[in-house]
């Protein structure tokens, strides 16, 4: 068994150093992406007569695949490994190495998409081609969906995939991004498994003044200067904490004293609290625990000696289970206050994908299995659920009442925090010790779901 989990091992490297290299680079652009290239490769690495393998092409070179092997009962459930191949830009100058070499450095796998997410998607490729080499056979069907456009709202990959081809997607369980970084503590180890996402609520709000001369500025209705206090008051703007079940268990997992968990469960000692953690992870638990709003664009004017008398401004909002649309615009007229709210209007971003938050239950077979799955690396350790606080792919799936995990497993050899700094960050890596853990996930969840 150790000789083949090695072996796997390097199969996953090789197959995630190639997904890397080729450069599937997703700028939001509906000609960017050209994860055909990914897609490709992948149903190469897996072809096989025993499977049923379909392509999926939403646009020139935004292709999706789905590969499906049958199982022997028709009513068992079926279990979808879902990875997208897609990832998003990247500044070089912010590296150490070429980030899209792939390169093998002192046991981690370097590159853009080494962390988010295409060591899961290697490793899921790797683990599902050898269970078809294997011929061993399972109840319920295992598909193996490689999805472009996550990195973009999945309009050009899941979403319509879902919603147009359930017939080649049908599961009844879902295993994508991301989860299983371990923690130990005085407890002993927690590891954390996802269950949940935050949910969209993004605006283009439209700031109205009064035009005029870039020469005479005195006294004039600026769009832009409103839009600029504008921006100041929604950063400025706390919209209040939500703290639940599912944030304390993420404070117990992060191994933290309980004095420290004591305050950040205290609304009024939270925000100081947070100020004296590290950033990344101080970001990361601000977001778990409120709704967000971060201005991120804005566009005036076009003409140097001209005063605009319109501004645009985009502010990624993300919510939190529960809240809902009309929250969102509730939270907006507070922020920007009475005084500038007749001079702006604002429409929902992306409302088809404004789904709410999702979560998955986790009384359900799949969840039982991924605890002792775990357990098999991390003897002991408590399964905790948590929450994402960006989108994946899970919730297309959650909409249609499949439960969706974001899972993996992770060596200790890299902090949470430090983990988490290298989603979309520079010098992007994954040791190859947790690609070895997560291929063995897979065959053992596989191996225990439906005994």
């Amino acid at each position: 068994m150790a000789d083949l989990i090695d072996r796997l091992t390097n199969e996953t490297i090789e197959l995630l150093q190639t997904l890397i290299r080729n450069q599937c680079v997703n700028e939001g652009t509906p000609e960017s992406g050209h994860e055909v290239r990914n897609a490709e490769l992948l149903r190469d690495e897996i072809e096989n007569s025993a499977l049923d393998i379909q392509m999926f092409e939403t646009l020139p070179g935004r292709t999706s695949m789905v590969a499906r092997y049958a199982g022997t009962d028709p009513d068992a459930p079926a279990l979808c490994l879902m990875g997208h191949t897609d990832v998003v830009p990247v500044n070089p100058d912010g590296w150490d190495v070429d980030p899209f070499g792939g390169e093998l450095i002192d046991g981690e796998v370097w590159g853009r998409g080494a962390v988010d997410m295409l060591n899961l998607t290697s490793s899921m490729a790797v683990a599902f081609r050898e269970v078809v080499r294997s011929g061993r056979r399972y109840p319920g069907d295992i598909v193996y969906f490689a999805v472009a456009d996550e990195e973009h709202g999945g309009e050009l990959g899941a979403k319509p995939l879902v919603e147009k081809e359930w017939d080649a997607l049908h599961c009844d369980y879902v295993l994508t991004e991301y989860g299983g970084t371990p923690v130990t503590n005085a407890a002993g180890t927690v590891v954390l498994l996802t269950t949940g996402e935050k949910g969209g609520g993004g605006r283009r709000i439209t700031v109205h003044g009064e035009p005029g001369h870039g020469s005479m500025p005195f006294g004039v209705d600026s769009a832009l200067i409103k839009s600029a206090e504008i921006v100041r008051r929604i950063a400025a703007y706390d919209p209040g904490p939500r703290l639940d079940e599912v944030f304390a268990a993420r404070l117990q997992a992060l191994g933290l004293s309980t004095e420290a968990q004591k305050r950040l469960l205290d609304p009024a000692a939270l925000h100081d609290a947070l100020a004296e953690m590290d950033p990344g992870m101080a970001r990361n638990l601000h977001s778990c625990s409120h709704m967000s709003f971060s201005p991120n664009v804005l566009a005036s004017g076009g003409k140097s000696n001209t005063i605009p008398d319109t501004a645009e401004l985009i502010v990624d909002i993300r919510i939190l289970p529960g809240d809902t649309q009309e929250d969102v615009d509730a939270h907006l007229r507070a922020a920007i206050g009475e005084d500038l709210m007749g001079s702006v209007e604002w429409e929902q971003l992306f409302p088809d994908q404004n789904m709410g938050a999702t979560s998955s239950p986790t009384d359900t077979k799949l969840w039982d299995v991924l605890t002792d799955s775990i357990r098999v690396a991390y003897p002991g350790a408590q399964i905790l659920p948590s929450m994402v606080t960006g989108g994946t792919d899970a919730r297309f799936f959650r909409h249609r009442g499949v439960p969706s995990y974001g899972a993996g497993l992770l060596s200790p050899e890299v902090p949470l925090a430090e983990f988490m700094n290298r989603f979309h960050g520079h010098n992007e890596r994954i040791d190859v010790e947790s690609l070895k853990l997560t291929t063995q996930l897979w065959l053992d969840v596989i191996d225990r779901l439906w005994v």
